[in-house]
């Protein structure tokens, strides 16, 4: 198989995110009731499927220039996560085979050249920062018409958002596997594994892009997307079973990651249960449902809460003809937020702490250890390799255990 030209160009309907059951499910050994079925395994950028639209739209540009079009093939193959795919389901495998009942994984099927979900939706410049892109990617995002861009973004980013969204929020661990080259720019190798979960704005600013995220978003809360107990867990029994692993590095969460915008929602939902019970009132009010899916729009995909954040933050004019009910959500926000402050201690502790708060986190596991390639800068793919990511699957998947059922379950025992 030619592995450079491994994408699959499908008629539409293309489903984006699809769900890969395991082929034999075990049962739970030792674990708690409150835990069971409490991980999600997902894989974002291993997807090799470009839908006929955006694939004709490449070719009509393209399709008579044979340097432009193995430009493209050269793209796919440095955006994909080579065999993250391969250790998800080899972790799957893993965790029923050592007590933990896991039915399968979640995998993004679109290909990452043509859109990223772990980026903020919009249009990615040539030469972008790898940390600074958008969902829709170079080629695509210069190859595109509106409509086509509009199109992508509608059907399958946000057809991702709305399936994904409430399997987290029902879970307490997210664990997403990807793949890295084998060496950083400078031309140093990387360790054999990293964990991720420290979002990149906190790292710099110490504090949540509010360009992003409503202000009154609790900037303790970006800190870390998952409990540091899971993650040193993780790296040292990686560490012990031969597996280097690095921290955060070479690259730490961009704020449009599922990881990071998830701790944002989540905690919003959490805040508005809170302040529902006391104030039932206002479960009935619109100003104080626009509010609310503003706060929780991290998606940033409505234009009515878009609206309302530039009314709030930036001053700018209501629409004609909206101005009261504008005013009546800026007192409703206001509300909301003073309720936050008044109570601020009591509720982030609580949710910091809560076992029922998801912990998210990325995994990097180097290309070159779970594919052969015929190059050391991982652009030419050979095949994978199946044994080596059941060795690196077979230790995250004890680490996971062993978290659930010690480190977690302290929680539980403890009742925090």
């Amino acid at each position: 198989m030619d592995w450079m030209k491994s994408y699959y160009i499908c008629d539409e309907p293309v489903e984006p995110l699809e769900f890969v059951p395991a082929p034999e499910v075990g049962e739970n050994v030792d674990i708690p009731d409150h835990f069971q079925g409490s991980l999600m395994i997902d894989t974002v950028h291993d997807g090799a499927t470009i839908p006929r639209p955006f694939w004709d739209a490449l070719v009509q540009e393209w399709g008579d220039n044979p340097k432009k079009m193995a430009e493209f093939d050269f793209d796919y193959v440095r955006e994909r996560d080579w065999g993250s795919d391969l250790v998800a389901t080899a972790l799957v495998q893993a965790l029923n085979r050592h007590g933990y009942r896991c039915e399968g994984y979640h995998r993004i099927t679109i290909a990452r050249v043509l859109m990223d979900f772990g980026r903020f939706p919009g249009h990615t410049k040539l030469k972008a920062h790898h940390l600074d892109r958008f969902a829709i990617n170079y080629p695509f995002s210069y190859l595109l018409n509106y409509d086509l861009k509009k199109y992508l973004l509608e059907n399958y980013y946000d057809v991702i958002s709305q399936k994904i969204e409430p399997i987290v929020a029902s879970k307490m661990i997210k664990f997403s596997i990807h793949t890295y080259d084998r060496y950083n720019d400078a031309g140093t190798e990387r360790p054999l594994t990293s964990v991720i979960n420290r979002p990149m704005s906190y790292q710099l600013h110490s504090t949540m892009p509010v360009d992003f995220f409503d202000p009154i978003f609790p900037p303790v809360l970006g800190e870390y997307t998952a409990d540091r107990r899971l993650t040193h867990r993780l790296a040292l029994m990686l560490e012990r079973a031969g597996f280097p692993s690095a921290d955060n590095y070479p690259y730490l969460l961009p704020s449009g990651s599922t990881e990071v915008r998830a701790q944002v929602w989540l905690f919003f939902h959490h805040l508005q249960r809170k302040f529902e019970a006391e104030l039932p009132a206002t479960q009935e009010s619109l100003s104080y449902q626009r509010v609310w899916a503003m706060l929780t729009d991290t998606n940033l995909r409505s234009a009515e809460s878009e609206n309302l954040r530039s009314y709030l933050h930036m001053f700018r004019r209501a629409p004609e003809g909206e101005e009261a009910l504008y005013a009546e959500s800026r007192q409703a926000y206001e509300r909301i937020r003073d309720y936050l402050h008044h109570n601020e201690d009591e509720l982030v502790k609580e949710y910091r702490r809560s076992t029922d708060r998801p912990s998210c986190l990325g995994i990097e596991v180097r290309k070159d250890y779970v594919w052969e390639f015929a190059d050391d800068e991982c652009r030419k793919p050979i095949r994978p390799k199946p044994e080596n990511a059941k060795k690196v699957a077979d230790v995250l998947a004890k680490a996971l255990i062993r978290y659930i059922r010690e480190d977690r379950c302290e929680d539980v025992e403890q009742g925090i």
